[in-house]
């Protein structure tokens, strides 16, 4: 099993802040207002939740969990996240989650080939979670869809970028 130690310090910040990339991925491809940001943000919180309390779930995804229940580990993957986006434009924005995904995944098939195809499908179930969390195009919850056409594109995206079908 890879553990924190099998990673560079920055390989380490990629893949604690995955999670969050995979997530704002969908988030970005259909924003859904303040409510439907919240409840996509919730999603992607209970992924990590759900980690911790599955006996099956990947050892690599429960050794992140555990990094991002310390304050160094969350400020790590914010200052992660934040170094990447900050002060770049949604379309960049967009580019630069699906290029560090891609990196994510080449890291992992690099240094952790037996866990790799777990935690990758992980962060694509965190994209479809983030995704069905709230539906678009409704009136006050009522009506829209659970899953537009552009997050279904993000999530094949996201796929693609890990390299998972």
């Amino acid at each position: 099993m890879a553990q924190k130690t099998d990673f560079t310090a920055d390989e380490w910040k990629t893949i604690l802040a995955s999670p969050m990339l995979a997530g704002m991925a969908v988030t970005l491809a259909e924003p859904s207002g303040l409510l439907g940001m919240l409840q996509e943000g919730m999603a992607s919180g209970q992924a990590l939740l759900d980690v911790k309390r599955d006996p099956g779930a990947s050892k690599l995804a429960k050794a992140l969990v555990a990094e991002m229940e310390t304050a160094d580990g969350r400020s790590t993957a914010r200052d992660g996240v934040k170094a990447d986006l900050t002060g770049k434009s949604p379309a960049e924005v967009r580019q630069q989650i699906i290029a560090s995904l891609t990196q994510v995944g080449q890291i992992l098939d690099a240094k952790a080939p037996d866990d790799a195809a777990a935690f990758k499908a992980w962060l694509k179930n965190v994209a479809e979670r983030v995704a069905q969390a709230a539906s678009e195009g409704g009136i006050l919850g009522f009506g829209g869809v659970a899953v537009t056409d552009a997050e279904k594109a993000s999530i094949a995206d996201v796929s693609k970028a890990l390299g998972v079908g």
